[in-house]
């Protein structure tokens, strides 16, 4: 027979352990919901963290969208690699790096303009063609830059496969002799000289202030219409020669936009110290002595320095006020300093020579020597003019008003890229 299981008593807690236990789990509830609390507010502070110092100032704003071409839209993150590049192959300065940024929005428009119509046209590169040019480049190129190299394989394809349908290989020609000088006065006396018998290419050797004109000795050689204008930035040979006659030569043609290497000062010293070699002045940049020696005239007569200057004066460092311009030793040219340092206080000075420097305007001489009506037009003439209408193409594109192109870029966005791109 089994033996009855003897429970043991139970042991009933007192009212005072109850109150205790119950005291006990009071104290443990209040200690988890007060951890809890500390935990879900540090998380939160984290969260915020993370949110003002990461989500806002990085990655948000990487992935907001600056530029949209059509419904191509491009983000920040996008445009921040672009103008790295940019950067990089232009060797821009910091102090250049705002306005290349405002350049590389429009490349970027620019690029996605050339990809939509290039498509248009029938004209594409494989993504394989552009793997293959990203890696032709030692080290290859980053894949941040796909959009940058297909540009420009495009552009290699449109001028072979379609700009070079636009160009005829054959036009009229001219033979074209010109120089390019600083004044009218002086034009006259080479034409003077002209006239007595002197060769134009001997003086065109001699006195012209371009370049290409000197080192050629003013034989530009047979050219179509167009191409003497994208060589020197400037339609008035053009305009001459496909208007003239055989052997006549143009008067003094005025042109106020071509550059030169030289100019003329007229500087007066209000102030010098010998010691430390500074000096403060007023001063004047013409384009020519003709000029330089009219403006003095006015100046002698009683005319006011500060509005000629601002009329006048081509250095940019003075002009806007009124010619005052504060100078320390060989901070400029030698015949600059040397009227500066060596001049009495007070004295107008003649217009003193300057080759180191850069004015617009002279005076172009051209004559046509002999016309072909259908020569054919040299490669590199060709080229120019290809890619002449290449730009012409690429203005219109964003003239064309079934382009929309849109830019949300501010002063705030622009400074942040900016800053993160020299902080790189």
């Amino acid at each position: 027979m089994a033996k009855k299981k003897v429970e043991k008593p139970r042991h009933e807690p007192t009212k005072r352990q109850l109150s205790r236990w119950q005291q006990q789990k009071r104290r443990q509830r209040f200690i988890f919901t007060i951890g809890m609390a500390i935990i879900v507010v540090v998380l939160g502070l984290l969260g915020t963290g993370v949110y003002y110092q990461w989500y806002l100032p990085e990655y948000k704003i990487r992935h907001e969208t600056v530029v949209k071409v059509n419904d191509t839209k491009f983000d920040m993150d996008y445009y921040l690699k672009m103008l790295k590049y940019y950067y990089v192959v232009t060797q821009a300065s910091m102090t250049d790096l705002t306005g290349l940024a405002e350049q590389v929005v429009k490349a970027i428009e620019q690029n996605e303009l050339i990809r939509h119509e290039a498509m248009e046209l029938g004209i594409s590169v494989s993504e394989s063609e552009v793997d293959e040019q990203l890696n032709s480049y030692d080290p290859p190129m980053s894949e941040d830059y796909r959009d940058v190299v297909r540009t420009q394989l495009l552009v290699a394809r449109l001028l072979d496969e379609y700009f070079d349908k636009q160009v005829p290989k054959s036009a009229e020609q001219r033979h074209i002799l010109a120089m390019f000088l600083e004044s009218e006065s002086q034009a006259n006396e080479v034409v003077a000289r002209l006239a007595s018998g002197e060769g134009f290419l001997h003086l065109a050797g001699e006195l012209s202030l371009d370049a290409i004109c000197k080192e050629n000795e003013g034989n530009l050689g047979w050219r179509p219409k167009g191409v003497l204008s994208l060589v020197f930035g400037t339609p008035v040979l053009d305009e001459y020669a496909f208007s003239c006659e055989v052997g006549v030569l143009s008067p003094p043609l005025p042109d106020e936009t071509k550059t030169k290497e030289i100019g003329y000062w007229l500087i007066e010293v209000l102030a010098r110290d010998d010691e430390a070699r500074v000096a403060q002045l007023k001063v004047m940049l013409l384009g020519s002595e003709q000029e330089a020696s009219e403006i003095r005239a006015r100046l002698e007569a009683g005319e006011d320095f500060a509005q000629l200057a601002q009329e006048f004066s081509q250095h940019d460092d003075s002009k806007y006020n009124g010619g005052n311009f504060s100078v320390s030793e060989d901070m400029m040219g030698a015949a600059f300093n040397d009227f500066v340092f060596n001049s009495e206080v007070g004295v107008l000075s003649q217009p003193i020579f300057d080759d180191t420097v850069g004015t617009k305007g002279g005076y172009w001489l051209v004559t046509v020597t002999e016309i072909d009506s259908n020569r054919q037009i040299v490669d590199d003439d060709r080229a120019l003019l290809k890619n002449d209408a290449l730009n012409k193409w690429v203005e219109g594109l964003f003239t064309n008003p079934k382009n929309k192109i849109e830019s949300y870029l501010d002063g705030t966005k622009t400074l942040w890229a900016v800053t993160h791109v020299i902080g790189d």
